[in-house]
Parts: C-alpha cells; sequence; structure tokens
C-alpha cells in the first residue's frame, strides 16, 4: 500500500503544473499562492483507460482555522507544539476544483503574511487539515523534505531540507523507476517559481532564473520529478539592492 500511495503521488506529480507565486511588500508582509494543476494530456496517457473511468467531482473552498474550530475536541488532544504548528497554518485559504466531468483537476493555497518567517509548507495544508478532522498522528511529517521562507529587507531565501534521509532515499528510487518507464512520454510537469520583491534584484543564486524587465521580479522553472529527486535543487537565495 505504501508503495502503491507513492506511484500514485508520481503519477500526478509527472502530470502536474505547480506555480508558487510570491509577492513581498516594502514593509515585508505579502501574498503566497501555490497553484496545483492537473495538466489533462500529461496525465491521460499515464492512466491510459483507467482516464475515461474517472468519476469525480468537488468543489470547495476552506480557511484552515476553519477545521481547528469545527473539530476543536480532537485539536485540544494534540501535543502543545503540534497545536502551534496548526496554527501557523490558520490563515492559509484553500480552493480545490477536481471534476472529472469538466476535466479540471486545480488546488489553490492562498496566504497573506506579515512577515515571510511566518509562511507554512503549503504542501502540507491538506494532511493537517485531514489529521485534525479524523484525529490522526501527524501525517504530513512523513514528507521528506519542508519548505522554509525568510526575508531580512535585503536578503531573501527559500530553503529547502530534507528531514527524513530514510523516505528521501526511497523517493529518489521511486523517481528513477518512474523516468525509467515514462521517460519516453511526453509529459508536462512543471515547478516554477514566480517572485516579486519591494527592490531592484541584485543577485540571483541559481543561474536558471530569469530575472524580469522592472528588476524586481525573477520566474525560476524546474521539472517536478527533478524536484522530488532533490528538493534542495529549488533553493532560492535573493540579494537586493
Amino acid at each position: 500500500m505504501k508503495y502503491l500511495a507513492v506511484f500514485l503521488m508520481l503519477l500526478s506529480f509527472a502530470s502536474c503544473q505547480i506555480t508558487e507565486t510570491l509577492t513581498i511588500n516594502p514593509d515585508g508582509s505579502g501574498t503566497i499562492e501555490m497553484e496545483q494543476l492537473r495538466e489533462e494530456n500529461s496525465y491521460m496517457q499515464l492512466a491510459g483507460e483507467e482516464y475515461s473511468k474517472e468519476n469525480v467531482f468537488k468543489d470547495t473552498t476552506y480557511v484552515f482555522k476553519e477545521y481547528i474550530k469545527n473539530y476543536s475536541e480532537n485539536f485540544e488532544k494534540y501535543k502543545l507544539e503540534e497545536q502551534q504548528l496548526f496554527k501557523k497554518y490558520a490563515n492559509v485559504e484553500v480552493k480545490i476544483k477536481r471534476s472529472s466531468f469538466e476535466k479540471e483537476f486545480r488546488t489553490l493555497f492562498t496566504l497573506h503574511f506579515d512577515k515571510t518567517s511566518e509562511i507554512p509548507d503549503l504542501f502540507k495544508t491538506e494532511d493537517y487539515a485531514s489529521d485534525i478532522q479524523h484525529n490522526y498522528a501527524l501525517t504530513a511529517e512523513n514528507h521528506y523534505f519542508r519548505i522554509a521562507y525568510a526575508f531580512d529587507g535585503k536578503i531573501f531565501q527559500r530553503s529547502v531540507s530534507i528531514i527524513n534521509t530514510s523516505e528521501f532515499e526511497k523517493a529518489k528510487g521511486d523517481s528513477q523507476n518512474f523516468k525509467a518507464k515514462y521517460g519516453s512520454s511526453k509529459l508536462m510537469q512543471s515547478y516554477t517559481l514566480k517572485y516579486h520583491f519591494p527592490k531592484n534584484i541584485k543577485s540571483v543564486s541559481n543561474s536558471k532564473a530569469i530575472v524580469g524587465a522592472d528588476k524586481k521580479s525573477l520566474t525560476l522553472e524546474f521539472q517536478l520529478l527533478d524536484f522530488l529527486y532533490n528538493p534542495e535543487s529549488s533553493n532560492l537565495n535573493v540579494v537586493l539592492e
């Protein structure tokens, strides 16, 4: 079952386009959005005849703190440090559209923050919401990487760290096997960072980043399977003037 779960995750990611849009204001506040969109042509290649058998419809919007409120009895059973972790997601808004009829599978996470250090790892949002609802242990802690952000007014950092070495090694193996099987398929699977800063950009740590004409924005794109194989490759340091 665990292998199947990993395989389905790779299947989903290999046909997915993720766009992470971050805007930082002069006072350090801002907005982050992460959109996950299933690319239908790619998914159809991978799913084969199962594609036409899908029967899914979900269209919902919620703010994470609604789970804390609606399942308060479960929330109060968690350790204090776990409760504090959940509260970091409190103002994250989640919009989910999954329609096999319209062939639209899209999830959007949005957060307005006062400082970048408040931004949680948005990949874990739905897992944590499910944990509170069902009174589970923290399933998102099974993720093998963690994303964090920092900004001191001049230097911005997007830091990805490996937090579970054994799971990381398994994920690397699964990614290699997936590439061996589906590498010849023409799949649209990208992870794009679109960042906007309050000052001109002086330097960027990743040479593949494209600085915009306004000198205050950048775009960086990489393949999702490459990200899963080596999450730390998406680390980014941006120095402003």
